[in-house]
């Protein structure tokens, strides 16, 4: 019987970027765990319990998940597995309800345009109705007014709740940028709130998240505790910490980060600087 170590390597997350070959980040179990509790850290006073549910969808593969399925190994959160066609995604949320959504905008995207169009479809008094609901709640959010709405909440956004199973109180995304549109629309839509982040295999994917409530969209929000961040000069391309507002290359340090490649000690040397992991990123 082999008791596990911390530093021991719990998975090969293999990563190219958007060129070169694919390089194994060794994920190790301290890893995964930093990153689940930096992110329930993140969330506040709605942080994920015992009562709370997610449908496992995304590659297993990919750091996204494993830091999503690492919440349900910490904390309790119970994990449904989809039925392997995510074009019937839908089906499964019906069934298992989660109360946890991370996604990517790509699906966000989906969503808000199947939404959209059921709008813009609708005429009439319904039409009115729908077009009425959405820009109350619109302006109440941008006003800071919350999520929620008494009456539109059970008349109008009920029906478009449902499309994720009815108990959705949290939605994460990450991996790529998304509009700002987008998710403010999602969030009246379904009434919670959608916290962006930004990460990278190499620091098992939860290093920045916004907080909940933050009303401001574009940006990935603060680091988490399980990482700190600097900015790198890049001199050839006018990229200065001493500009204002400060910028460089997004550097990251903490026990989130990569201990290297597997079997690959020239790509690791290369992704450091001084002990700090280089992104390629610029913030």
């Amino acid at each position: 019987m082999y008791d596990a170590k911390k530093e021991d390597v719990y998975m090969f997350s293999y990563t190219s970027g958007t060129t070169g070959d694919p390089k194994g980040v060794m994920l190790s179990h301290q890893m995964i765990i930093g990153a689940a509790f930096a992110v329930n850290s993140r969330l506040g006073d709605k942080p994920m319990t015992e009562e709370d549910c997610y449908v496992s969808y995304l590659p297993a593969a990919h750091s996204f998940e494993q830091a999503v399925f690492g919440l349900s190994g910490v904390y309790g959160m119970k994990c449904g597995f989809f039925g392997g066609n995510v074009l019937k995604l839908t089906e499964d949320m019906a069934i298992l309800q989660p109360t946890l959504f991370p996604s990517v905008p790509r699906l966000f995207n989906r969503i808000y345009g199947k939404i959209k169009d059921g709008i813009n479809s609708a005429t009439g008094i319904k039409g009115w109705l729908v077009n009425s609901a959405v820009n109350t709640k619109m302006n109440n959010l941008k006003a800071g007014n919350g999520l929620t709405h008494g009456l539109y909440d059970k008349i109008v956004f009920k029906k478009m709740k449902n499309l994720l199973g009815g108990r959705v109180r949290m939605m994460i995304t990450g991996s790529a940028p998304i509009s700002g549109e987008v998710l403010d629309f999602l969030k009246i839509c379904f009434s919670c709130d959608i916290c962006e982040g930004y990460g990278m295999t190499e620091t098992c994917a939860g290093s920045c998240i916004t907080f909940p409530g933050d009303p401001e969209t574009g940006i990935v929000g603060g680091p988490l505790n399980n990482v700190k961040l600097r900015l790198k000069d890049l001199p050839e391309m006018n990229y200065l910490s001493s500009n204002d507002p400060p910028k460089g290359e997004i550097c990251f340090w903490g026990p989130s980060i990569m201990k290297g490649y597997f079997r690959n000690a020239e790509k690791t040397k290369e992704a450091f600087h001084d002990d700090w992991l280089l992104s390629g990123d610029v913030g």
